[in-house]
């Protein structure tokens, strides 16, 4: 079976850089799979889990608080301010995050904080329903 290069990049580091035989995340429309030869494509992606089936059967799992996919034929680069690998998730800070965020809504004063605070909650939202997944894969 075909694989192809996916790399994950986030503002500090290389999160994952390997061959795969498919990739899903989410999609700024939705969900997308991704095989290789795909159809080359840029799309922003939302908050949630980027799931790799590696070459060898294994799955990788990475949270993404949004960002940039670029796919090729053969390389899928995943570019996001914030990745963290699933094994890495940490359920009690992303519960304080979130509440820290509800916090801030609670207490804007302006239209931008509004927003600020709406977004930072969804991406919290989405880290917590992240870990569960993972913790249902493994």
């Amino acid at each position: 079976m075909s694989t192809l290069q996916v790399n994950v990049v986030s503002a500090e580091e290389s999160i994952f850089s390997g061959r795969a035989k498919f990739v899903a995340l989410p999609g700024e429309s939705g969900e997308l799979g991704i095989l290789p030869g795909h159809t080359p494509l840029i799309s922003r992606i939302k908050p949630g889990s980027v799931r790799i089936q590696t070459e060898n059967g294994d799955e990788e799992f990475v949270f993404v608080a949004g960002g940039i996919l670029e796919v090729q034929p053969n390389v899928v680069t995943v570019l996001s301010d914030t990745a963290i690998r699933g094994k890495d998730l940490d359920e009690g800070k992303a519960k304080a995050a979130q509440q820290a965020a509800e916090e801030a809504l609670r207490n804007a004063k302006t239209d931008f904080d509004v927003a600020m605070a709406q977004s930072e909650l969804a991406v919290m939202a989405a880290q917590i329903a992240a870990l569960r997944k993972y913790r249902q894969k493994r």
